[in-house]
């Protein structure tokens, strides 16, 4: 197998066999010639079905994901939905993570729960919690490893052993970490799910999932959802993503490193009460993501000593830190996800911390960022 950056330039990006383009071509069509009654060209009829652009983003998100074979969403909301209506049914029970994506959460509560899906959060850092909370019913054991916004860890590996002796998928959103820095199929996971809007489009400017999967006939049951239901992303925003790709490697080394000079920065200030970040050494997973992640990301939560008034003020003060909501773009971003994000958790076991703030550290001059927070903290 080729190094993850040949991948992420070439996987499904041939060049253009009718004019040698070195870019995949956009495919801007709806529908296609086909040859005779019946006869498909290339295994194309109509672009829910298939489009060739679409096609080179999911041959390249397996690759990434080193699955058999990716799909490609309207949104990374449309994707666990799709996933979800393939592998549930009414009765059905899911185990998800006690702080995981708002987006997620809603979905569950608020519309697979009118479905009869049942769902139960738990710590998934404590893997006899996980393992008592599974059922008879339980079909998706759902986790984030680093979770949204509070960057916990689980661990994948133990995670699958569970999910797999119940009888039960492990999926794993990976949006945060990236295939670039962790591929949870190789340690068990059944399913990976993206949000594509962040670090694999990685400019902000698409919106998109993907769900890349290890077997290959849950995959036909997934890609038949995937056409029945029709939540496919079009081909501009596949060719978008595709792009993004392309230097995912070595935006993310330096996401990696410009969050690990915000920590080093934040765990000094008086005005934190807690630098939530996977790569210090007294984070509780820190071990864990060591083992299973090549490096620890870019985001970083922080907890203010001031509480909520204090967590406000910075969201409103920071300059290049851009006040907006979503994450993995080459733009730094802050956000306040008690009120923001995770709005739709409160009042749950899901609800985040009021003095909490998240930040998406960009690609952006580190020193300029330690300015912007020295500014909004002082």
């Amino acid at each position: 197998m080729t190094g993850f950056s040949t991948r992420a330039i070439h996987a499904g990006q041939d060049p253009d066999p009718a004019t040698g383009a070195v870019v995949p071509p956009l495919h801007l069509t709806t529908t296609y010639k086909q040859d005779g009654v019946g006869g498909l060209r290339g295994g194309y009829e109509y672009s829910r079905s298939a489009n060739p652009t679409r096609t080179a983003l999911q041959e390249a998100l397996a690759a990434l994901e080193e699955g058999s074979r990716g799909l490609a969403f309207a949104s990374g909301l449309a994707a666990e939905d799709t996933l979800l209506r393939t592998v549930c049914s009414p009765g059905s029970h899911v185990v998800l993570a006690g702080d995981a994506y708002g987006g997620t959460f809603r979905l569950l509560s608020k519309v697979a729960a009118r479905w009869g899906v049942e769902h139960t959060p738990v710590d998934l850092g404590d893997l006899s919690a996980v393992r008592a909370a599974m059922r008879d019913t339980t079909a998706v054991l759902w986790c984030e490893t680093p979770t949204n916004p509070l960057l916990n860890i689980a661990d994948i590996a133990g995670l699958a052993e569970i999910a797999h002796t119940a009888g039960a998928l492990l999926v794993v959103d990976n949006t945060f970490a990236s295939p670039y820095l962790q591929r949870p199929l190789t340690l068990g996971a059944d399913v990976v799910v993206h949000s594509t809007t962040k670090y694999l489009g990685g400019h902000s400017d698409v919106v998109g999932g993907a769900l890349v999967v290890a077997d290959p006939d849950l995959a036909e049951q997934l890609a038949f959802h995937q056409n029945a239901m029709g939540a496919v992303n079009g081909p501009f925003d596949a060719w978008l993503v595709l792009r993004g790709i392309k230097t995912l490697g070595v935006r993310m080394d330096r996401h990696c490193a410009n969050a690990e000079r915000v920590v080093e920065f934040l765990s000094a200030r008086p005005e934190v009460s807690a630098v939530l970040y996977p790569g210090l050494p007294e984070h509780p997973g820190h071990a864990i993501a060591a083992r299973q992640m090549s490096a620890f990301g870019g985001m970083v939560s922080v907890r203010l000593a001031g509480g909520e008034e204090a967590a406000l003020r910075l969201c409103e003060r920071t300059e290049l830190f851009t006040l907006a909501e979503s994450l993995g773009g080459v733009e730094s971003l802050v956000e306040h996800p008690h009120r923001m994000t995770h709005a739709s958790a409160a009042g749950s076991p899901l609800e985040v911390p009021s003095d909490l703030v998240r930040l998406s550290v960009g690609i952006e001059d580190a020193e300029d960022l330690l300015a912007d927070l020295e500014r909004a903290l002082s």
